[in-house]
């Protein structure tokens, strides 16, 4: 398998190796130094490597390109284009020019944009990221070109998830670079931010799947009861893989590994038809796109084998949801990684200030990141006993830890906990060093030898978001820092006092126990720590004073695109529940209640019968279950009455937020005023975004009445009978696969 894994190994993939053999070399030197240093692209260096990508692309098989992004959706979108080009004599010409490769030309106003396009304002633009390498899919359609891009409006607002994480990419690497060459690192020219982000998902049978709508639709289970056994005893996970998992898993190795993603790990998951993939390191805007590829793929393949690949954040009540895990790091271009404490971390006074810059940036900014890291499905998983709780904490260690409170007790660190070996008192079994650090899996931030663990983020987002905001507030962290020292007499003396000065302002942040425990939100609240129960309770985050500095600073974000983002998080939010709402309503009507009637029938006829030819008698344990069942049944009858009583609500305060829209967009017309000059003017404090009622509205009324619904039901899933039930249990989908 070695040689066909290095012979398969990026084979999809327009990489450096490939550039190497396509491409001139004055042409791939210029090439270079647009993507290591930044430099402006050349036009005539667009032409020449869009000539070779087309024939490397063409030889392979493909016949159409696409510029590949990713809009607010979550998800990925493509236009597909043919290579061909008519000539005079009726023929046709396999063609690929610079511009279309540097350009494209999608429409901007069918994608989420906040108000930034309006419908008549369809014109956005495609362009090409040469920092993250072409690749070729392979599908029903063929050989596909596929160009990842940045997507942005006609007025130039970013319209997507890349771009920010680009423009916060140049962020952190400048204010990173301030700080080293105070260190008299002259050697580093950049400074990249390298993520593995583990990703979680549930495998289940595909006709199991098809059978519900709430799954279909909505991407998690919203009635069901649980079985007997769940993951209590805990042998699914690490277990050996099954069968027809583990031949997803190869299948899905494979195509990754052509893709160029370095998929690493495998392994069941703690919840029975859980199961995680790991890949190794990458720069960040690659890992990123890498992630979206392997969701991707995930459901194809999964396809392929009969099974449906759920990434819904909490797909079955009662077992562990699924996440992502982002493990975030600094490493320079000489392969420094800025993180690594070293033996003695307490010396190590470089380490120390990027460490000393995270607390900073953690505790400043805790509502950004919980925002970054949160969706609907989410809401289900932060703080339910199973994941990071919604409280934002960072675990350092032990050894960390002893050195942080050195320096806030006394002002100086002067010794690190030595970790000593590791041994199971067994002379056959090695002995070696133990970590220097423990691991914390309630910790929703956690500091792990050379990296940290942001584990927050929901297993069907993208982790651009979170990405694009760690990457920020770091680098206004490290500016600050940079500010002082670029002016200080004596840089020693400033540099211990700023990081004795920042661990002490900061170090409420730290917390090493049990994020999980009561004790721990009630010592937060002490702490003055920010607790956002619910994902649109953190999205006013995003448009605050501070927010709107810190972005704007940067050049990360401007005012108007904070705002469109607010929006959008609002209307997904509104979005998503209205879907579940509705679903539900659908599913109780059209499969539940109907199952449930003919069960009473049953009872019912059931009673009459053995009563009419044995009179005396006892039929108590019958009449007592279709008490019972009716019962429920009115209950679920009532409880969904409220419910489509509260989304008629929602449709009229929808038609409101909508008409509300329209006005402003009409106002803003007629003053001859854009998007953005409109929030310059009215500035951002104060503004509520249109779709903030309407959220608000699913959150405190619909939410409940769902919860209302199922409740009633999934008792009666109990009850009545396996083969008058109208959809698979979670017995049946957790355990068949």
């Amino acid at each position: 398998m070695e040689g066909k894994l290095t012979e398969i190994f990026g084979i999809n993939v327009f990489n450096d190796a490939r550039m190497v053999e396509c491409l001139p070399k004055k042409i791939y030197v210029k090439l270079k130094q647009t993507i290591e240093n930044g430099d402006d692209l050349d036009i005539e260096v667009a032409e020449v490597v869009a000539n070779a990508m087309k024939d490397w692309a063409i030889e392979r098989g493909a016949t159409h390109y696409t510029h590949w992004f990713q809009p607010m959706t979550g998800v990925t979108a493509e236009k597909h284009d043919s290579f061909i080009s008519p000539t005079v004599d009726g023929k046709v010409i396999m063609e690929f020019s610079g511009k279309e490769l540097i350009k494209g030309e999608p429409d901007a106003s069918s994608f989420p944009s906040g108000g930034i396009r309006s419908t008549f304002e369809a014109r956005g633009y495609t362009a090409w990221d040469c920092t993250s390498p072409a690749f070729l899919r392979e599908d029903a359609a063929g050989v596909t070109l596929c160009i990842p891009t940045a997507f942005c409006s006609y007025t130039g607002e970013a319209l997507d998830k890349k771009t920010p994480l680009l423009r916060s990419m140049e962020a952190i690497n400048d204010q990173a670079l301030r700080i080293l060459k105070l260190f008299n690192h002259h050697d580093v020219t950049s400074v990249n931010v390298t993520v593995g982000a583990e990703q979680e998902y549930f495998l289940i049978d595909k006709e199991d799947y098809l059978k519900r709508e709430d799954l279909m639709f909505t991407g998690r289970t919203l009635f069901g009861a649980m079985p007997p056994k769940g993951q209590e005893m805990d042998d699914h996970y690490f277990g050996h893989l099954r069968d027809r998992v583990a031949a997803f898993m190869k299948d899905l190795n494979e195509e990754c590994w052509k893709m160029g993603i370095l998929a690493k790990t495998q392994h069941n998951e703690a919840a029975p038809a859980q199961h995680e993939m790991a890949p190794v390191f990458s720069t960040v805007n690659i890992a990123s796109d890498h992630n979206q590829l392997t969701m991707e793929l995930m459901k194809r393949i999964a396809n392929n084998h009969g099974l449906e690949c759920l990434l819904h954040e909490k797909p079955f009540e009662g077992v562990n949801g699924s996440g992502k895990h982002n493990n975030w790091s600094l490493v320079t271009n000489t392969g420094k990684n800025l993180f690594d404490p070293g033996t003695t971390p307490h010396e190590n006074i470089q380490f120390l200030l990027f460490f000393s810059a995270i607390l900073k940036a953690v505790d400043e900014h805790a509502g950004l990141l919980r925002l970054s890291a949160s969706n609907a499905g989410n809401d289900h998983r932060l703080g339910a006993n199973e994941a990071p709780p919604a409280i934002i904490s960072i675990f350092v260690g032990d050894q960390m830890e002893d050195v942080l409170l050195q320096l806030v007790e006394t002002g100086e660190a002067t010794r690190s906990k030595k970790t000593g070996k590791f041994s199971v008192g067994v002379h056959r079994i090695p002995e070696f060093y133990r970590d220097a650090t423990d691991r914390n899996r309630t910790s929703p931030f956690a500091f792990t030898n050379n990296r940290y663990e942001f584990r927050m983020i929901g297993s069907s987002m993208s982790i651009a978001d979170a990405n694009t905001v760690l990457n920020t507030i770091v680098a206004d962290a490290l500016c600050d820092m940079a500010n002082i020292l670029e002016q200080a007499d004596d840089f020693d003396l400033a540099v211990h006092d700023i990081i004795k000065k920042t661990v002490s302002d900061h170090y409420r942040i730290v917390f090493n126990g049990n994020g999980y425990s009561k004790e721990w939100e009630e010592e937060a609240a002490r702490r003055g720590l920010p607790n956002y129960r619910s994902y649109i309770d953190s999205i006013p985050s995003l448009i605050s004073k501070k927010s709107i500095k810190l972005f704007e600073k940067h050049c990360v974000f401007s005012k108007s695109e904070l705002y469109s983002r607010a929006e959008v998080e609002y209307e997904n939010y509104a979005k998503t529940i209205n879907i579940e709402g509705r679903t539900m309503i659908q599913m109780f009507s059209r499969k539940y209640a109907p199952a449930v009637i003919r069960y009473t029938k049953e009872l019912a006829d059931s009673i009459n019968s053995i009563t009419k030819a044995c009179p005396g008698i006892d039929v108590s344990v019958q009449e007592d279950l279709l008490t019972k069942v009716s019962n429920l049944l009115v209950q679920a009858q009532k409880a969904q009455n409220h419910l489509i009583d509260c989304i008629i609500e929602a449709e009229s305060i929808s038609r409101e937020t909508k008409e509300a829209k329209e006005a402003a967009e009409r106002e803003r017309r007629q003053a001859a005023l854009s998007y953005k000059d409109e929030i310059d003017l009215k500035g951002l404090l104060g503004m509520t975004p249109f779709s903030y009622k309407l959220a608000q509205h699913f959150k405190d009324k619909v939410i409940p009445a769902m919860e209302d619904l199922r409740r009633p039901v999934d008792e009666l899933e109990l009850i009545v009978p396996k083969d008058l039930w109208p959809v698979p249990s979670y017995g049946d989908m957790l355990f068949e696969v």
